[in-house]
């Protein structure tokens, strides 16, 4: 490998993007989760050799390795978890993205980078309806996203309260009130975990019938607690059935306690992009922070997150950090790094930047109000087949029942191993469901109707 070569790529790349578009150009009809044996599967990786081998062969021997593994989330019938797959300019974007090689820690290790996370980062607030203002970090995705803002929020309430715990730690500090639904997303325990609060911290408040959290018990439990350093996590999009807060109601209860208020909204804020949906995240702009992911319903790669605040400064202190070295931290009003807690990352504002760019203002508008209208084609034309559909089809989830518990997930089961899609199962108050959610911007009503189909087949087989 000498230097004559090391930068003559073109038939490795070319190849890739052979690759690459068969892959995409199969996904219709492919089986969605084949059959693996792990073992297997792990031994065509291979042990690590003693010499070099040529770019080309490594690509051709990882294809080979990796393609009996690959779940086909990024095809139109994958409805197990909330995952849009990767729009095409995203996807190209997102494999630019290494090849330029840029590292996002601020403007001066790459301008383009800078540039592009600003143009995305103010889009995606006037998407979201979120304050213009706000900073916003490009984080992995809605755990980094709830970890970043409730960072944020602590070193808020506890500043407030004369406590610097970015220096100091919390060993000795006012003890910090954490209120959240108890149908939070598990992503908000982790983050107090993380965050050095611990789970027994958490005050739980009682949900409504479909999941969304009962404010008069919001109320409740705020009233019952002292006055002090107090953090409220709401729920856009809750994770089984939808359901959004009450926003005006609850941030007007937590306002009431001088609480910061951070909104898991992975999926559900995106609500605000489309005119029938927007009503459920009225008044979310209140909010102090707001977590988001784009790979689920934008349709970018995995790794792509948002953490926006609403006030720049907390955001800043409470995840940023410079060195002597590294030249252009810690100067202007913050960017990139300064809001996500990575130091060496991609770049992936271009794969956000992109599939902004290709769908537009409409695109996104679209993508959201088709989503949910082929959730509720899922849920009429199960429920006519015999199914029983638990949730109010709010968004883009559907909660379905065939009998009893064993039934259903024999159900999930045979599904699963047709191919035809692809759901997972959940538990919510008790009983198991499969968990549909729609999201992908390949997704036609036919791909409904044929999973639909291959869903009341097995049903009906057992």
């Amino acid at each position: 490998m000498g230097d004559d070569h090391r930068f003559q790529d073109d038939e490795l790349f070319t190849e890739v993007a052979r690759i690459a578009a068969a892959y995409r150009r199969s996904l219709p009809d492919a089986v969605v989760a084949p059959p693996v044996d792990a073992a297997t599967l792990r031994a065509g990786f291979g042990d690590l050799a003693d010499e070099p081998a040529a770019p080309l062969d490594v690509l051709a021997e990882l294809v080979a390795a990796a393609e009996p593994g690959l779940v086909k989330t990024a095809g139109p019938r994958f409805f197990g978890f909330v995952t849009g797959g990767a729009l095409p300019s995203a996807a190209a974007a997102d494999m630019l993205a290494p090849a330029w090689d840029q590292c996002a820690f601020n403007p001066v290790l790459s301008p383009a980078a800078a540039a592009a996370e600003d143009a995305a980062g103010t889009w995606l607030k006037e998407l979201l309806g979120l304050p213009a203002g706000a900073s916003v970090g490009f984080v992995t995705g809605g755990q980094a996203a709830n970890t970043v803002g409730l960072a944020a929020g602590r070193h808020h309430v506890l500043a407030e309260a004369g406590w610097d715990v970015e220096a100091d730690g919390l060993a000795g500090a006012p003890t910090v009130r954490v209120v959240a639904s108890e149908e939070r997303h598990a992503t908000i325990d982790r983050t107090l975990r993380l965050l050095g609060f611990g789970t027994r911290t958490l005050e739980p408040v009682a949900a409504g019938p479909q999941g969304a959290i009962d404010v008069d018990d919001l109320q409740r439990v705020l009233a019952a607690g002292p006055a002090g350093p107090t953090i409220v996590a709401l729920q856009a999009g809750n994770v089984n059935t939808g359901a959004c807060d009450d926003f005006p109601a609850a941030i007007a209860a937590a306002r009431s306690a001088g609480a910061w208020v951070h909104v898991d909204g992975a999926f559900g804020l995106w609500a605000a992009a489309s005119p029938d949906r927007r009503h459920l995240v009225d008044g979310v702009a209140a909010a102090d922070s707001w977590g988001c992911d784009g790979h689920k319903w934008l349709n970018v790669p995995y790794d792509s997150g948002y953490a926006v605040c609403a006030h720049p400064e907390a955001h800043r202190a409470a995840v940023s950090y410079t060195a002597a070295y590294l030249v252009g931290s810690g100067q202007g009003p913050g960017t990139l790094s300064d809001f996500a807690m990575e130091s060496s990352r991609r770049a992936r504002g271009f794969a956000t930047w992109a599939a902004l760019r290709e769908l537009g203002r409409r695109g996104v508008t679209d993508l959201v109000e088709r989503s949910c209208a082929q959730a509720r084609r899922f849920a009429e034309r199960l429920a006519a087949g015999g199914a029983e559909v638990a949730n109010d089809v709010v968004l883009n989830q559907v909660l379905v029942a065939f009998g009893d518990d064993d039934r259903t997930d024999r159900v999930i089961d045979g599904v699963q191993r047709d191919g035809t899609c692809w759901m997972g199962g959940t538990t919510w108050r008790g009983r198991r469901y499969m968990r549909i959610a729609t999201s992908s911007w390949a997704t036609t009503d036919d791909d409904v109707d044929r999973s639909v189909e291959a869903i009341l087949r097995i049903h009906a087989s057992l």
